[in-house]
């Protein structure tokens, strides 16, 4: 087992902007990233997000089952799908994924709707209990 860093990002306005946004910047860290989404439309609008986030650029992303997913940088899936490293890992899912210990570093995007909070809180308990290291971010600018 991994003991991965995991942020969590909370007060997210739209978080498959703030998913996509995460994706990019690790990519262009030269990260790779495993971007798991349990609802199959949330992750048809992130790969549209991508597709659509800079006219001028392409953002290098398949299906984590696709046969292209260990070349490319930036895989999308379900929280179990067969991811093909172990870098970062941008959950969105309700429940805790079961792969988390397989990746150095996990984010956490939560929304501003108590139906993203009570969840999130659970699954920080839960890193916690595991030995996680835990740290926590807002999204909402400061006035």
């Amino acid at each position: 087992m991994v003991l991965s860093d995991v942020h969590f990002y909370h007060d997210a306005e739209d978080r498959v902007v703030a998913a996509c946004h995460f994706a990019v910047k690790a990519w262009k860290a030269g990260r790779r990233v495993a971007l798991a989404a349990a609802d199959a439309a949330e992750r048809q609008r992130i790969d549209h997000a991508l597709w659509t986030a800079d006219p001028l650029a392409f953002i290098p992303h398949v299906e984590a089952t696709s046969p292209l997913a260990a070349e490319t940088p930036i895989q999308l899936g379900a929280p179990g799908d067969p991811w093909p490293h172990g870098d970062v890992l941008i959950h969105l899912g309700p429940d805790l994924p079961s792969e988390a210990d397989r990746f150095a570093m996990v984010v956490e995007i939560v929304g501003r709707s108590e139906a993203d909070r009570i969840p999130a809180r659970q699954r920080w308990r839960a890193y916690q209990a595991a030995g996680h290291r835990l740290s926590a971010h807002g999204l909402t600018p400061r006035d």
